[in-house]
């Protein structure tokens, strides 16, 4: 099953270490058991847009769709057999130190109803 790791700013965590930043070792780790698809850094929320339409018109906004101190950063995707083992990843991430990791389920098109994290 893929899930999506949400890397996410948190302002209460402790502050980012450059030097303790071992990004490079966990993709490489990821890669070499096969669960990491790709994942990438994400621009800051200054430089993101909303868009919706209403009523047939097109609206877009500047920055994100909700006003928070935290912010998505960036995201993995990775394939996992279950829930544990996405979470058991998701700790490993160095963001899960100097942020938070939001682990959520992809849910394909075509499947309707709820769908069970496995």
């Amino acid at each position: 099953m893929d899930y999506i790791l949400f890397i996410c700013t948190d302002p209460a965590a402790p502050e980012y270490v450059q030097a303790d930043d071992n990004i490079e070792e966990w993709v490489a780790e990821m890669d070499a058991r096969g669960v990491h698809e790709r994942g990438d850094r994400l621009r800051p929320p200054t430089d993101a847009k909303s868009v919706v339409v209403r009523d047939g018109q097109v609206r877009v906004t500047d920055g994100p769709f909700a006003e928070t101190k935290e912010w998505i950063a960036g995201y993995d995707l990775i394939t996992c057999e279950n829930l544990d083992e996405a979470i058991e990843i998701a700790a490993k991430h160095p963001m899960a130190r100097f942020g938070k990791i939001e682990v959520r389920p992809a849910w394909p098109m075509g499947l309707g109803g709820e769908r069970s994290a496995g």
